[in-house]
């Protein structure tokens, strides 16, 4: 995933924690720096804070053994620890969890790992007090952002070993980004007039137990690829009419009776991008009575997206909004509870579904691609989309090493649809012997978001020119304007050209494109 070293900070609105559930476009304006973190002052909130907290004293008050507060961690919780030593012992599991490894997350996964601790918090299951939740959202809204390895989670008991950079940047450890610069975490609360923050007990446990960092990935996954799907469909249209397909596949008598509701959308979508005035002419050739299945299947393609979408983001939806930790202290019943809640089954079982169905829309439009360049099947296009005509034809390969590039990125988003949930490791003396692999998962969909975003962006450009080739656009309004959109991001290529600049600018561009299909 790239990685950023400054974010926006415009705050053009707020959120507020603890006045019901956030949303994922919530949780995407904070992590991208839109807007400004409020924790709420309701009274019910403040009582359920409290209450929790104090279920959580009255228990260490009580002699009571609290799992990682007067115990031990994972196998070690037969240790018995001291009340005046339970502060050592949270500084100490921040400490030993220092040890991740890899490229830094980026600064936008970062902020939405800290947003989704923020919500389990302030469900007032964790024990921790409201000064925790106004300590995580200072660092946020002074965008001090955490440096966070990437690698080390196996997804159980949660994000452990990254969330333990979060914890140490709080307490003034570690590294950290302030004003886009990589500095010492004590630095940044200085340069940013914040205090260090002294843990309760168990709040250093409360911050890293839990499955906050896959699900912020997640959510950022989500976001992007509700945009490559929308290219990818786009794309297609922009094809079939380069190709001289038949519109008539996409017909309500086709994508309605088969009820999908994710095929019956992209089915209607795909007319309205090629709804016509004066509609172009269809290939007439006895062998294109039907048009090969990458376009012609394509509602059915990406239906399935769609449709996976709905669930997906219901589940993510879900463990945003959770109570992801462990012990969990009940104050309206005033008990202690040890459970599994930092279990990330659903977030992994999600992002493995999630880069699987972004690998079938890479795998489509490689197809069409392959199409548009091969004048075997493109119906009479110019071979590779070579613009340039006369003697200097031959000397000219168009898109043929874009083709390329779009295989080789398909090839590895293919291969990247392996379950991460499937590898689960027994680790920590067999105590967590089950493990969700939840972060792998979701690290794994995001780069998928990368490889499948690039496919599609090298699939415009290609549609883009096959489709000014063709001609015939003045009567599809809407594929019109979409050719127009991407000309202002990338120019036609006529003359052989490096175009690996045009990639990295369209594959940025994609969420502004399809945001007025």
């Amino acid at each position: 995933m790239k990685k950023r070293h400054t974010i926006n900070s415009g705050f053009q609105k707020s959120v507020v924690i603890g006045e019901g559930d956030i949303t994922l476009d919530q949780v995407a304006d904070i992590a991208r720096g839109n807007a400004r973190v409020l924790i709420s002052t309701k009274k019910d909130f403040v009582r359920r804070m409290k209450q929790s907290q104090a279920t959580l004293q009255h228990a260490l008050d009580a002699g009571e053994p609290i799992y990682g507060v007067t115990t031990g961690y994972g196998a070690a919780c037969g240790n018995r620890i001291k009340k005046h030593n339970t502060e050592e012992l949270g500084n100490n599991l921040i400490k030993y969890h220092g040890c991740g490894t890899g490229e830094p997350l980026g600064i936008e996964e970062t902020r939405a790992s800290m947003v989704c601790r923020l919500a389990c918090f302030a469900h007032g299951y964790s024990g921790v007090s409201v000064n925790l939740l106004h300590a995580l959202a200072d660092l946020l809204n002074n965008n001090i952002t955490p440096i966070v390895p990437s690698l080390g989670s196996v997804g159980a008991s949660g994000d452990l070993t990254p969330m333990s950079y979060l914890a140490a940047c709080l307490a003034g450890d570690r590294e950290a980004v302030y004003k886009g610069r990589r500095m010492n975490s004590g630095k940044a609360l200085s340069l940013a007039g914040l205090s260090r923050y002294r843990f309760l007990p168990k709040e250093p446990l409360g911050m890293m137990n839990g499955t906050s960092v896959m699900t912020g990935i997640a959510v950022l996954n989500l976001k992007k690829s509700r945009a490559i799907v929308e290219a990818a469909l786009a794309a297609s249209a922009l094809s079939l009419h380069a190709l001289m397909g038949h519109e008539r596949h996409f017909h309500p008598s086709v994508t309605d009776s088969k009820p999908h509701p994710g095929q019956q959308l992209t089915g209607e979508k795909l007319r309205n991008l090629l709804s016509c005035t004066d509609c172009p002419p269809e290939s007439g050739e006895e062998d294109d009575l039907q048009d090969p299945y990458s376009t012609r299947c394509s509602p059915q393609v990406l239906g399935v997206v769609y449709d996976a979408f709905e669930w997906i983001e219901q589940w993510v939806h879900r463990e945003v909004n959770s109570s992801n930790d462990n012990p969990l202290a009940n104050g309206e019943n005033g008990e202690m509870f040890m459970g599994g809640n930092f279990y990330g089954g659903h977030i992994a079982y999600a992002m493995d579904a999630l880069k699987s169905a972004l690998a079938s829309v890479a795998d489509m439009a490689d197809r069409q691609m392959a199409l548009l360049v091969d004048r075997r099947f493109n119906r009479g296009l110019p071979a590779n989309l070579v613009k340039v005509t006369g003697e200097k034809q031959l000397l000219h390969h168009g898109f043929k090493g874009m083709q390329i590039t779009a295989s080789a990125l398909t090839a590895e988003a293919l291969k990247n649809t392996m379950p991460a949930a499937s590898f689960s490791r027994s680790t920590e003396s067999h105590n967590q012997d089950k493990v969700s692999m939840g972060t792998i998962a979701a690290r794994d969909a995001a780069w998928q978001c990368e490889l499948v975003g690039r496919v599609v962006a090298i699939h415009l450009m290609a549609s883009v020119q096959a489709c000014e080739l063709r001609g015939d656009l003045d009567g599809r309004p809407m594929l019109a304007s979409m050719v127009k959109s991407v000309r202002k991001v990338v120019k036609e290529t006529v003359f052989d050209r490096p175009m690996d600049k045009d990639i990295e600018a369209l594959t940025r561009a994609l969420p502004e494109l399809v945001h007025s299909l």
